[in-house]
C-alpha cells in the first residue's frame, strides 16, 4: 500500500475475488424477492489503499489521460425531485455540456441514478433508506441500494455495443458503430457538498487493462448484461475531490472504442468512507447520468 501523505486518506475498497468453484461470476439484480437463488456467486475482498484529494490539482487529470475530469459548472436545473422534470430540463443541458467538453457530434443520455439517504431521526445520525433509481424505469435498472462499494467499471466492450443497439434506432446503430463512440457518466452532488460516501476514481494510467478486469454477468429478469469488476493491483492510484459541491461535477469514462493506445478507455471507480470528513455531515445526495457519446 502506498504510504500516506498530507493530501491522502486511507480508504477501504472492495476488489474482485473469483468464485471458489471456478464458475463464471455473476450478479443478479431486481430478482423475485421470493427467489432462493443467490444474488452473486463471488465475494469482494477488502483492501485499504491511500486515496489522494486532488483539490486545487484538478487540471492534472483529463478524460483522455486519467479517464476522468473534474469541472465547475452550476446546473440550471436544481430541484432534482421529479423524474420527468429531470429528463426535460437536466438531460438537455447536460448533453450540451458533454458535447461542448468532448467535441462530440451527438450525445444520447440513456438513464440516470439518483442517490439519496434519509436519516432515521434527528436524534440518530444513522442511515435508514437509500434510494438509487435509474431512469427510464427498466426493471433491471431500478433498485433501492447503497452506492456501489465494489470497484467496478460500468461497461464492458460487449455491453457498450449492446447499449448502442438498445438505445438507438436499428436504422442508425450500424453506422454509428463504424465511428468512435464512448459511454461517459456525469456525476454531481445535489443539495449540499458530498462529504458522505464520496466517489473515488482510479487513474487509468495505473491500471493493467489486460489483467485487472473481470467481466461479471449482470442478470435480470429482462435481459443479461455485463459489467467489469476489478482485481487488486498495488499500482493503482486512487483520487477524489473532497467535498464536491453541487456546482462541481466529474465526467467518468466507462468505455471508449478508440484504437489509440495512448488514450484511456475506462475508469474503475467506487464509493468509500472518508474518515477525514467533518463530523455531523449530511447524508449524500447525488445524481449520475449515463451518456452515449458519438463522433463523426
Amino acid at each position: 500500500m502506498p504510504s500516506a501523505t498530507p493530501n491522502t486518506v486511507p480508504g477501504t475498497l472492495f476488489y474482485f475475488s473469483a468464485p471458489a468453484d471456478g464458475s463464471e461470476p455473476y450478479n443478479r439484480v431486481n430478482t423475485d424477492p421470493t427467489s432462493t437463488l443467490p444474488l452473486s456467486n463471488w465475494s469482494p475482498v477488502k483492501y485499504t489503499v491511500q486515496i489522494e484529494n486532488v483539490r486545487d490539482k484538478e487540471a492534472s487529470f483529463t478524460l483522455d489521460e486519467a479517464g476522468f475530469q473534474y469541472y465547475k459548472h452550476p446546473s440550471r436545473h436544481t430541484s432534482f425531485v421529479d423524474d420527468d422534470e429531470i429528463k426535460a430540463e437536466y438531460y438537455p443541458e447536460s448533453a450540451e455540456l458533454i458535447k461542448k467538453i468532448t467535441g462530440a457530434s451527438r450525445v444520447v443520455l440513456f438513464d440516470h441514478s439518483m442517490f439519496i439517504i434519509f436519516p432515521c431521526s434527528k436524534l440518530m445520525n444513522r442511515l435508514c433508506l437509500a434510494i438509487r433509481r435509474r431512469i427510464p424505469g427498466q426493471a433491471d435498472m431500478t433498485g433501492k441500494r447503497q452506492p456501489v462499494r465494489e470497484v467496478h467499471v460500468d461497461q464492458t466492450t460487449s455491453s457498450a455495443i449492446a447499449r448502442v443497439h438498445l438505445h438507438l434506432p436499428s436504422s442508425e446503430a450500424p453506422e454509428l458503430l463504424k465511428h468512435r463512440f464512448q459511454i461517459i457518466n456525469l456525476w454531481r452532488p445535489i443539495s449540499h457538498p458530498a462529504f458522505d460516501l464520496p466517489l473515488t476514481l482510479c487513474d487509468y494510467r495505473t491500471v493493467d487493462k489486460e489483467n485487472d478486469l473481470v467481466a461479471v454477468a449482470r442478470i435480470s429478469p429482462e435481459r443479461r448484461g455485463e459489467t467489469y469488476r476489478v482485481k487488486y493491483n498495488p499500482q493503482h492510484r486512487w483520487k477524489y475531490l473532497k467535498g464536491m459541491t453541487p456546482e462541481e461535477f466529474v465526467l467518468i469514462k466507462c468505455f471508449d472504442s478508440t484504437e489509440d493506445s495512448g488514450v484511456s478507455i475506462f475508469t474503475p471507480h467506487t464509493a468509500f468512507i472518508d474518515a477525514s470528513a467533518p463530523e455531523d455531515i449530511l447524508p449524500r445526495q447525488s445524481i449520475e447520468l449515463r451518456a452515449l457519446v458519438f463522433y463523426d
